[in-house]
């Protein structure tokens, strides 16, 4: 019922609206130097994560396979991580994994774009810079520590704004779903390699960093860990669209990986809980 066109439109909205809404009411508290602490403390646990799954999948995939090397190392941090995590931990969990929501953005638009298309002078310092999310992250940070008041006029609208996240990304990962084929899907073996790398390795590589580390509570870890366990980033199929490589083998990915978290994310947290709690 929704066509191509429309779930373009839907993600717009998701994208530049919805997602940029929750970030900056993440940061619509008070300052204190344990929430300045925790944030310091989430950047580090950000930057490994995100420095084991570039090792681990240049490793495997390498630039020989540029679409499927993007695809294991970018999760869909924002559009899947921020309603599990409100799901599971609550809302206020989200504070946690705003430095790894950059992280992921910043990369995407650098080394990511050079392991589609192979090509350096692709990367675009001004798409970092007027990045949605990037920008929300630096006006919630200047919220947070500049202390600046928030009228609740301003509160209520982002409240009603960000009670769309969840169902509207849903909606989007079942719209991926029904353009994917099926049977093309599960007939690639990079698929269930890139899935592997995604949902277990990446995330188990990441909890044992997370183990040997002694700062940070449970529940920021957890966010953190789900964020970067999250299944394959939607943004592959966009770039590769645009740079016309393989498109539907970017969509194929996304597709079985947000399919086999339904298994994977549980199994994952389960395991975080007995070893980092």
């Amino acid at each position: 019922m929704i066509s191509d066109q429309g779930s373009k439109e839907l993600g717009t909205v998701l994208l530049y609206v919805v997602v940029p809404s929750v970030v900056i009411k993440t940061f619509c508290i008070e300052y204190t130097a344990e929430k300045a602490s925790q944030l310091a403390q989430s950047l580090l646990f950000s930057v490994l994560a995100m420095a084991a799954a570039v090792i681990i999948s240049w490793a495997v995939f390498g630039l020989k396979k540029g679409i499927s090397c993007f695809s294991s190392t970018f999760s869909n941090a924002a559009f899947i991580g921020i309603p599990l995590i409100t799901g599971t931990i609550g809302s206020q969990a989200i504070f946690y994994i705003s430095m790894i929501i950059v992280l992921v953005n910043l990369l995407q638009w650098t080394l990511g774009v050079y392991m589609i298309t192979k090509d350096p002078s692709s990367m675009s310092l001004k798409k970092i810079v007027t990045n949605p999310i990037v920008i929300a992250v630096a006006l919630g940070m200047i919220i947070f520590f500049g202390r600046i008041p928030v009228p609740e006029l301003v509160l209520n609208t982002l409240n009603t704004v960000t009670g769309m996240n969840t169902p509207l990304a849903m909606i989007l990962s079942g719209i991926y779903l029904a353009q994917a084929d099926i049977r093309k899907m599960v007939s690639r073996t990079d698929n269930y390699l890139v899935s592997l790398m995604r949902l277990a390795v990446i995330p188990l590589v990441t909890m044992l960093v997370m183990k040997v580390i002694p700062l940070g509570s449970l529940d920021m870890k957890l966010a953190i860990l789900i964020a970067a366990a999250a299944p394959v980033g939607s943004n592959v199929a966009i770039f590769a669209r645009q740079y016309n490589k393989d498109h539907t083998l970017a969509i194929e990915q996304v597709c079985m990986s947000t399919v086999l978290c339904i298994a994977s994310l549980p199994l994952i947290v389960m395991a975080a809980i007995i070893l980092l709690g």
